[in-house]
């Protein structure tokens, strides 16, 4: 069995960004696999100190000297198959604990121990305000994937207005993602 984290984050744990983790998990799980589900706004996440003259640890060993849930939820996605990385939508970018807990495993990740390099992933941002910024937050979240070797095999944005089809639509992605864990992607990189 396959095991995917899906790691999201809004202070609004039954809005827009809540339903859409909701429909990408169920449609995950009713294909087969296993979900492990990580709300970032309910975990304490400090933000990097870029210690060591910028480079601490991170750089040395790919570990971090904060002494909060980041080394747990860093482990969970190294075990994990895939990841689903979803964010609400804030000046264009993802939330604020999220760009907290993702600066850090760029750094660890990244620079040192490339873990997660090769994991396929799915990109979700959910704007309920206007939508705008959606594509700039999934470009944001993109780049540092890219930095980490991690491939990106969807990018969703979901808004007020798409809302009706695309949670639906979500569902199936889900269930088509699990599949494609099992038994192979068909796209070249």
């Amino acid at each position: 069995m396959k095991k995917v984290a899906v790691i999201w984050s809004s202070p609004n744990k039954n809005g827009l960004t809540a339903s859409a983790k909701e429909q990408i998990s169920k449609g995950i799980a009713d294909e087969g696999a296993e979900v492990c589900e990580i709300h970032l706004n309910s975990k304490n996440i400090n933000h990097c100190r870029a210690c060591g003259n910028g480079w601490g640890t991170c750089n040395k060993n790919g570990s971090c000297v904060i002494g909060d849930d980041f080394a747990d939820i860093y482990n969970t996605l190294k075990e994990a198959d895939g990841i689903v990385w979803i964010s609400a939508v804030y000046w264009s970018d993802m939330t604020e604990c999220f760009k907290a807990f993702f600066d850090r495993l760029r750094r660890c990740d990244a620079t040192f121990s490339h873990s997660l390099t090769e994991k396929r992933c799915m990109l979700i941002a959910c704007a309920g305000g206007t939508g705008r910024g959606t594509l700039e937050c999934l470009t944001q979240l993109e780049r540092g994937l890219v930095h980490m070797g991690m491939r990106a095999y969807d990018r969703i944005p979901v808004v007020r207005f798409n809302k009706d089809y695309m949670l639906p639509a979500l569902y199936d992605a889900g269930k088509t993602y699990a599949d494609r864990l099992e038994n192979g992607f068909d796209m070249y990189y």
